[in-house]
């Protein structure tokens, strides 16, 4: 049985850094649901149809590839429409995890799951990481990747389970608040207790 750790925190907290840490330098693979969620919504595929029949082919671009950020200002302003969404990806995102698990040959995988908590999947992983960082830190390095306002920031953030409750429920809460070398000093500690 292979050990899996959920990596998750809050939006723009510094997933990715550790999860291209532990790949590169670890060694370890790295699963990773957000990839699983593009792949739920390709072109032509039967997720894809059933989000365009409900918001229209507006949400659709001409080449037929979801609109994202359109999807995005429905589903970031109206939590029940991002219920809805979350129904139709986070089976598909699930499926996918077990089916990738079973081709592995590895004692420890990784899988990164920012909405661990959101599509109830702590069950599915032995030991939950959460990586962390100031509200204000936060807000801006979303802003920042995104280039979005404060406000389209704020509403992003908001849609999650805030960092907090996470952080409560972690097995290990890597801070990233400071220094990239601090947060990769706090992985490689986490990694030799597991």
């Amino acid at each position: 049985m292979i050990y899996r750790i959920g990596l998750t925190g809050g939006i723009s907290t510094g997933k990715s850094t550790v999860s291209q840490y532990l790949d590169r330098v670890h060694g370890l693979p790295i699963l990773d649901a957000d990839i699983y969620a593009r792949e739920a919504v390709d072109r032509n595929s039967p997720i894809l149809t059933t989000i365009a029949q409900r918001y229209g082919e507006g949400i659709l671009l001409p080449d037929r590839c979801l609109q994202r950020q359109k999807l995005g200002e429905i589903v970031f302003s109206d939590p029940e429409e991002r219920k809805w969404l979350e129904a139709q990806i986070h089976p598909y995102v699930r499926d996918r995890f077990v089916t990738e698990l079973a081709t592995l040959n590895a004692t420890i995988a990784v899988l990164v799951i920012p909405l661990l908590f959101e599509a109830d999947m702590t069950n599915f992983v032995n030991s939950i990481w959460v990586v962390s960082c100031s509200p204000e830190q936060q807000l801006q390095r979303l802003c920042d990747r995104d280039g979005i306002s404060p406000e389209q920031a704020r509403s992003r953030i908001d849609s999650q389970i805030p960092l907090t409750e996470k952080i409560a429920a972690a097995n290990v809460v890597l801070d990233n608040s400071s220094t990239v070398e601090h947060l990769l000093s706090q992985v490689d500690a986490a990694l030799n207790h597991q």
